[in-house]
């Protein structure tokens, strides 16, 4: 391979917080993973700023009531988390968007919840347009 081909190969990869098993913050670890590509309905995100919340601290050690103990293993997976990468706010800029994308445009910055969906400890995220994405104004920070 040329360095052109090493440099595109690189560009689609990205770096998420991976949590493979329940347990200590310890089994959070930064794993590359492939880029996501938009679907024409979705915007591609930068992800600039994400939250830790105290959600995903009881989802990540299994800390959870026991009357929702049976939910939360049916929800989140049985074992270990069936969505390894954690987070539901981020803020960010539009890389890319699908075809049938019209409110986004590659460059706006907004902020976003992703809901169940998770996957926001990451460097890229695609949501649906339709999702919970709205503009960031300028004069607040990421």
């Amino acid at each position: 391979m040329n360095s052109d081909n090493n440099a595109a190969v690189i560009k689609d990869k990205m770096k998420a917080g991976i949590c493979r098993k329940y347990g200590p913050p310890e089994v959070v670890k930064i794993e590359e993973r492939l880029k996501p590509i938009p679907k024409a309905d979705e915007v591609l995100i930068r992800v600039h700023a994400t939250t830790v919340a105290s959600g995903d601290c009881r989802v990540r050690s299994a800390n959870i009531p026991a009357l929702y103990r049976p939910m939360m293993i049916l929800m989140y997976g049985v074992g270990k988390p069936r969505q390894p990468i954690f987070g539901t706010e981020l803020s960010g800029q539009v890389e890319a968007v699908g075809n049938n994308v019209t409110v986004y445009k590659v460059g706006n910055n907004v902020f976003a919840m992703t809901g169940m969906k998770m996957g926001a400890h990451a460097e890229y995220i695609t949501l649906s347009e339709a999702g919970m994405i709205v503009p960031k104004p300028n004069n607040i920070s990421y």
